[in-house]
């Protein structure tokens, strides 16, 4: 879910922030008038577009069948964690991650099941974005991406790196996929994340919120610097 986010999609599901003693410029949001003005603008295109998709999508959709979708992108997105996990001098996450892909690819049928957690192999998802922090780079300013949402500058960067070397996104344009599979698979996979996002309570979260920009971005960066030191639950 990571290299499509949406609109308003995965602010609290995924995004980057920084590891602690970096993040002060992020949390200070320095470029906090344009970052407002995004956010309003995203916020509009979700209630205009997106959630209504998602709703009619969740309507049609049955709850096992969403399951099965959300299981096939989690899988997608294994081998660039398991690329991520290996840059971050994780060898055991990476070796788990990596049989992770194999099981449900397999045994999983395509990954629509999850038979790798139900085996004792815990996801361990990573990005770029991540293995920067890791690797010492500072977040930099907190920003929101016209139509992509929650980042740093570091994230930013880490999105644009995944959009040329994260395998998945790697064969959608090079593996000769029937036309219109790659854009079917980018918009199916911003409906899933909405549809989590749903599932999350985040809707509720945020609109009972006395500022909702503030809101997101106090749990944006506070998920991610979760995440970053391996805290995350």
């Amino acid at each position: 879910m990571r290299a499509s986010s949406s609109v308003l999609a995965l602010v609290l599901l995924a995004g980057c922030a920084t590891v602690p003693g970096t993040d002060r410029l992020a949390e200070k949001d320095p470029l906090e008038g344009f970052n407002r003005a995004m956010w309003g603008v995203n916020r509009g295109v979700d209630k205009v577009v997106l959630k209504p998709v998602t709703k009619v999508y969740r309507a049609v959709t049955p709850k096992p069948a969403r399951r099965g979708i959300s299981n096939v992108f989690a899988n997608l997105s294994e081998p660039w964690s398991f690329i991520n996990n290996l840059l971050q001098g994780k060898p055991k996450r990476a070796v788990e991650t990596l049989a992770r892909f194999i099981i449900n690819t397999t045994v999983g049928v395509g990954g629509l099941g999850d038979p790798a957690t139900k085996m004792g192999l815990k996801a361990a998802p990573e990005d770029f974005g991540q293995t920067l922090a890791v690797w010492g780079v500072n977040g930099g300013p907190y920003l929101v991406l016209p139509l992509l949402g929650p980042a740093t500058l570091r994230d930013g960067v880490g999105m644009g790196v995944a959009q040329l070397a994260d395998p998945y996104r790697v064969c959608l344009r090079e593996c000769g996929l029937p036309k219109g599979l790659p854009t079917g698979m980018n918009v199916g996979q911003i409906i899933d994340a909405r549809s989590q996002l749903i599932d999350s309570g985040a809707d509720g979260f945020l609109d009972a919120s006395a500022d909702s920009y503030a809101t997101a971005r106090s749990a944006y960066l506070q998920r991610r610097r979760a995440a970053i030191t391996d805290d995350a639950g």
